[in-house]
């Protein structure tokens, strides 16, 4: 089975992978870093794939995609994504499936181009107010050198050798899929080799770098005015004093929209994809 659907946008190639049938269009946009989405969210969109159209983006340095030509900012990010959908022949409204990063994006997008956008889905997604609040913890300077430290260490995991093996559960089967039985035997081989392949990518660091600046931009468009469910875990920021599952609460109050906690991890979807596909299904049928 192929996942490869590339679509020429902004001077390069974007994969859109397509499955499934119905009036709604359902769009997985993928967390900074996540090496292949179409196979990460292959647990959730699946079982979602039996009622509803769904598509995932991998956007330039992700999965199947080309690199990138411009710059990371949340205006190109979400441009190229629009594009994306239309040069795949998937015109909106759309139901907008975001996990962690491209939170920012679902709420640009979902404010910027209403009449586009029917619903939000949160997959545990970022949203703009616990970057800003990060951002009064942990000074700039010192963000972009953790940063840069970081984009080091994963440069020398990806070329192998002790430290990746010695990683591996924590980078390559963070999720589960590598050990677990969502995935079939070719394809976690696929899902190895684009770990490793993609795990270095100059976007990943370069939309780290711009996190703030597109946080900024994204709230100055308002809190969501759509319809938004939320799934929000317990995962640990760098600084002590901003607490990403209290920010996800309060935004989502903020917005009217329906809240379920989870002690599943960041990576919930690959976790408990039963029960949010179901959840995510109940709250469709009930707002759209």
């Amino acid at each position: 089975m192929s996942y490869e659907n590339l679509v020429e946008v902004g001077g390069t190639k974007l994969n859109v992978y397509t499955e499934g049938e119905g009036a709604v269009t359902i769009v997985f946009m993928a967390g900074n870093g996540v090496t292949l989405p179409v196979l990460e969210y292959k647990p959730i969109y699946r079982r979602m794939s039996k009622k509803y159209r769904i598509a995932v983006i991998e956007k330039a340095g992700y999965g199947f995609s080309e690199s990138a030509s411009e710059p990371r900012t949340i205006e190109n990010l979400v441009a190229a994504d629009r594009e994306a959908l239309r040069k795949a022949r998937l015109e909106p409204p759309y139901v907008l499936a975001a996990h962690s990063y491209s939170g920012l994006e679902a709420v640009y997008w979902a404010n910027t181009y209403p009449d586009e956008v029917k619903a939000v889905l949160s997959m545990d997604m970022a949203v703009p107010d616990t970057a800003i609040a990060q951002s009064r913890e942990l000074p700039e300077e010192k963000r972009r050198v953790m940063i840069q430290k970081q984009q080091k260490l994963i440069h020398k995991i990806s070329k192998g050798g002790i430290l990746t093996k010695l990683m591996k559960n924590k980078l390559e089967n963070a999720t589960g899929l590598m050990s677990g039985n969502e995935l079939t035997e070719d394809e976690k081989a696929v899902y190895k080799e684009y770990f490793y392949k993609n795990l270095a990518h100059k976007e990943y660091a370069d939309e780290a770098l711009l996190l703030i600046d597109n946080a900024v931009k994204t709230d100055k468009t308002g809190l969501l005015k759509c319809p938004c469910c939320f799934f929000i875990s317990d995962m640990k920021l760098p600084v002590k004093n901003v607490s990403w599952k209290q920010n996800g609460i309060d935004y989502a109050k903020k917005c009217g929209g329906e809240m379920h906690l989870s002690d599943k991890g960041h990576m919930m979807y690959a976790f408990i994809p039963d029960e949010m596909a179901d959840t995510f299904d109940k709250f469709l049928q009930a707002n759209l």
